[in-house]
């Protein structure tokens, strides 16, 4: 019998392999570890909102909705931004609705970025930000953050930007560092584009999640900023539910164009009772509007517990990621730790060197703290033995 060979193809992405998160989540559930690798909570999220998708199914919202998004949930959304930031997005021609923000920014990318463009990453950052450049043919250009502190090197970032420069991506509160950019910082970052053709891709997807009073500075405060940006932000992340993949894009008319060409033809639309449920859900503002002091509970509570182990946490203001230093507790390699952890200690964590092209060893692993208190407490405990 002559032998059936599957063509081979040249991949588009040869350098990417089983992401970090995969590895450590099938090796979490594996040993029955306590999994505060990936980033999703393990509670429910508000039944009502469960309710209004149950309504919405049976009212037959059940069939393609506009491919720009429900008409409701696009004016909550204008109307959010509004409150919060100052700027008015217009809902038809400004806003879109996104199969979550992991879309949004491939869909913003392509959107924008060709062959032979530049395109800046702020290092360490989110592992589908380079992917969705290549994807594009853009070139990656990577600048890191200040080691330590995880703020903006404006310098660095000005010897960056050249007339190639199509894109930068910034992301606040920050994902891994919990960093959240001041407005200062924000203030800085318009000055230094101002006389650029530059374009800004804003991920601000745990904007609801900052703490000890800090306040989250969207690019669309910032007119200077809101005028070239692409304002991306999650429905999963703020009302706990991950698994849902919806999230939206807020951009000037101009930019909203282009985005929605591509959107069109890589998703063309999200479901529609999901849709509708958060646009009911969203006539009330208290569930973002007490997601600070909701985290920020979270991240006190661990903390504390961490403060009875080896393991140094460093400051987190925003997100839901808690950054420790084991340098007290062993000398491997940032990869090799989280494994010894997860299956010696029975708790899975992320090497932040996953962050970073070709990996940048400081010592540090990432923690999430969206979990249950309870389940915060088993890891706590387990920790509290090394």
């Amino acid at each position: 019998m002559t032998a059936v060979l599957t063509p081979a193809i040249r991949s588009r992405l040869p350098e990417v392999g089983t992401t970090i998160f995969t590895v450590m989540s099938t090796l979490a559930q594996e040993l029955g570890a306590v999994n505060l690798g990936q980033g999703f909570p393990d509670f429910e999220c508000d039944p009502a909102l469960l309710d209004h998708v149950d309504t919405a199914m049976r009212e037959g919202l059940n069939q393609y909705p506009p491919m720009t998004g429900v008409v409701p949930l696009r004016e909550r959304v204008a109307a959010k931004i509004a409150a919060l930031y100052g700027r008015r997005y217009d809902a038809a021609s400004e806003i879109t609705i996104t199969a979550g923000a992991t879309q949004a920014i491939l869909t913003a990318v392509l959107c924008c970025v060709h062959p032979g463009d530049e395109v800046i990453v702020l290092e360490p950052c989110y592992d589908s930000y380079a992917p969705d450049i290549e994807l594009a043919g853009g070139t990656v250009v990577r600048v890191p953050l200040t080691p330590g502190s995880f703020r903006p090197d404006f310098d660095k970032i000005a010897a960056a930007l050249n007339p190639k420069t199509r894109l930068i991506i910034v992301n606040s509160p920050h994902n891994p560092s919990a960093t959240v950019w001041t407005r200062a910082e924000m203030q800085q970052l318009a000055e230094l584009l101002a006389p650029t053709q530059t374009l800004l891709l804003s991920d601000e997807v745990y904007e609801h999640m900052v703490f000890d009073g800090v306040a989250h500075i969207s690019a669309a405060s910032i007119p200077a900023l809101a005028a070239r940006a692409f304002v991306v932000s999650s429905f999963g992340k703020t009302y706990h539910v991950t698994g849902w993949k919806v999230g939206y894009v807020a951009a000037p008319a101009a930019l909203t164009t282009e985005f929605r060409k591509v959107h069109q033809f890589n998703v063309f639309t999200v479901n529609t009772p999901m849709q509708h449920a958060l646009a009911r859900y969203m006539a009330s503002a208290a569930p973002y509007v007490e997601l600070p002091a909701f985290y920020q509970h979270k991240r006190d509570l661990f903390r504390a517990g961490l403060a009875q182990t080896r393991l140094k946490p460093l400051h987190t203001q925003g997100s839901y990621f808690q950054l420790v230093d084991y340098s007290a507790v062993s000398s491997l390699p940032e990869g090799e730790f989280c494994q010894w952890l997860t299956r010696e200690v029975g708790v899975a964590a992320i090497p932040l060197a996953a962050f970073y092209a070709g990996g940048y060893e400081q010592g540090l692993a990432r923690l999430c703290f969206a979990k249950r208190d309870a389940t915060l407490h088993e890891a706590l405990q387990r920790l509290q033995r090394l």
